[in-house]
């Protein structure tokens, strides 16, 4: 159905249906329209209903004159979730506008990994000021946690986890769990644990309320169970979620004693990451970039790509000025030079893309590389030789010329099969050279394409047509 087709009630149902996850522009008017009137009560009765994400992606949308008056109007009724849910850039900026009083509350509410992830990248005294408006023991074991590698499991897991012994029944573990005082806000399972604190299985609460209660924990635990150790990087864990359809993993000491517990809110949260590195990196924008940074640092973080890519554009200059004279006799190349080069460029980033997802899911491996390299120079072949017969064609009929149809069309075959090579090789070399392929690929392989295109085109002109 076409634009004129829809009926107002059709465009409105689809204009909600892609809102329906996001602030609309009326709330928005009416929460800034509240900040503007200091309207306190109007304010928390916008904000009351919104989940912590929202209210996260509002103050991130906003321009900060207006998310500090936001956020000094809302007061006392600011919610640590929001903390959590913040651009890291934007929680800076935020905690320096919450009063001491405020951000304290707002901390105490927080797991242990929440706060973990929200001091972690603070100045030392902003640590201190945070850490100590907490109880004791979730000091003592946010300390702990930021002792560990950044990037790993002991910084991801949070201390609130529900274990109990293997010979317990259910009938135990549901008592115990009643006289607690508190318990973790969110939990999927309860760890079965030998008498030194080795994690040994787990034990869902669903399983668990449909027993007996003279049934033994230990005739419930699941099938599949990994432990996860605290030094491991946390694009492992999320990898090892994803793979194996995990909910939780308790994670261990270097003595595999129980210390935490990853769930998979968290492992996703990683995984959403490490994928949106990949596509920054795909493209050399650094990974702290956002939407809110200012002018000058997000020039500052893309001109050292940029200036990369004008190396290697010196490169293919370098390769073009070497024809000057078969360029000044036939002028026709200088035409046809920019889609031999583009053709080529197009097809390598499709392979690298494919490359380097196919590698950040491990699904590319040293058993199949070689496999899936010679499938991918077959395709470059394949569609080379299809373009080739088309701007075979077009050359001829454009420019009168046969000969510089089949040059263009031999051009076109060789540098779309050296972009199918590339853009699987290039990855596959900086992967295993420990270098991230996200990060560097891109320059090499347009490189590459730019570079053996113009020879291929212009090195066969020479041949041919002089």
């Amino acid at each position: 159905m076409n634009d004129q087709d829809q009926t107002p009630d059709s465009a409105l149902m689809e204009e909600e249906r892609d809102d329906v996850y996001h602030l609309d522009r009326q709330s928005v008017a009416r929460i800034l329209l509240a900040v503007d009137n200091d309207d306190r009560a109007a304010l928390v009765g916008e904000l009351e209903p919104l989940h912590a994400a929202d209210i996260a992606d509002l103050l991130e949308q906003i321009d900060p004159f207006d998310r500090r008056r936001l956020i000094a109007l809302y007061g006392a009724e600011f919610d640590g979730e929001i903390l959590s849910e913040l651009q890291d850039s934007i929680r800076e900026e935020v905690l320096r506008y919450l009063s001491p009083e405020v951000l304290a509350e707002a901390v105490r509410g927080l797991d242990s990994d929440d706060v973990v992830d929200l001091i972690e990248d603070l100045e030392d005294h902003e640590q201190d000021a945070i850490l100590e408006v907490l109880e004791d023991s979730d000091r003592i074991a946010v300390r702990q946690s930021l002792t560990y590698p950044e990037y790993s499991a002991g910084r991801l897991m949070q201390r609130e986890f529900v274990m109990a012994p293997e010979y317990w029944t259910v009938g135990e573990a549901i008592d115990f769990m009643r006289r607690q005082p508190e318990l973790p806000e969110q939990f999927y399972h309860i760890i079965l644990v030998d008498p030194k604190l080795h994690p040994i299985g787990n034990v869902t609460l669903g399983k668990l309320m449909s027993a007996r209660r003279d049934v033994m924990l230990s005739a419930l635990v699941e099938d599949t169970f990994h432990v996860i150790p605290v030094d491991q990087d946390e694009g492992d864990v999320a990898y090892a979620f994803n793979q194996y359809h995990l909910i939780s993993a308790p994670v261990v000491d270097e003595n595999d004693r129980l210390v935490g517990v990853i769930t998979i809110d968290d492992a996703m949260v990683v995984l959403d990451e490490e994928h949106e590195e990949d596509i920054l990196r795909l493209a050399g924008v650094n990974e702290e970039s956002s939407l809110s940074d200012s002018v000058a640092a997000t020039s500052r973080r893309r001109l050292p790509w940029l200036m990369v890519s004008l190396v290697t554009a010196n490169m293919s200059a370098f390769v073009i000025s070497q024809f000057e004279e078969t360029i000044l006799q036939f002028v026709a190349l200088a035409v046809l030079m920019p889609i031999v080069a583009s053709m080529g460029g197009n097809a390598g980033t499709q392979v690298l893309t494919v490359t380097v997802r196919a590698l950040s899911a491990r699904d590319l491996t040293a058993s199949n590389a070689w496999r899936v390299v010679r499938r991918e120079i077959m395709v470059g072949l394949i569609n080379g030789g299809f373009f080739a017969l088309v701007m075979g064609i077009m050359g001829y009929v454009w420019f009168g010329s046969p000969v510089l149809g089949y040059v263009i069309a031999a051009a076109m075959t060789i540098n779309m099969t050296i972009a199918g090579m590339a853009g699987t090789l290039v990855p596959l070399a900086l992967d295993r050279f420990g270098v991230d392929p996200a990060l560097a690929s891109g320059t090499f392989v347009t490189t590459m394409t730019d570079v053996f295109g113009f020879l291929a085109f212009l090195g066969l002109a020479t041949v041919f047509l002089l």
